[in-house]
């Protein structure tokens, strides 16, 4: 076992990163955590494809063959 000569008092000087990123979490308010503002979550959403009607698909001939009749 090590004796406690051998350690050395522990300052805190190498979490000072990690303080920094738990103030910047503490500074989100609990609500928005919690129940995030929509538009944060508009700007994630991915944007829909365009699709053909159900019952246009035309499977008697391959994918890149198909006309799409507008």
């Amino acid at each position: 076992m090590t004796s406690a000569a051998e350690h050395h008092a522990h300052d805190g000087a190498d979490l000072a990163e990690l303080r920094e990123e738990i103030d910047a979490l503490k500074a989100i308010p609990h609500e928005q955590v919690v129940n995030p503002l929509p538009q944060s979550i508009l700007e994630r959403e991915p944007a829909p494809q365009p699709t053909d009607a159900i019952g246009t698909e035309k499977w008697d001939q391959p994918f890149a063959h198909e006309a799409r009749e507008d």
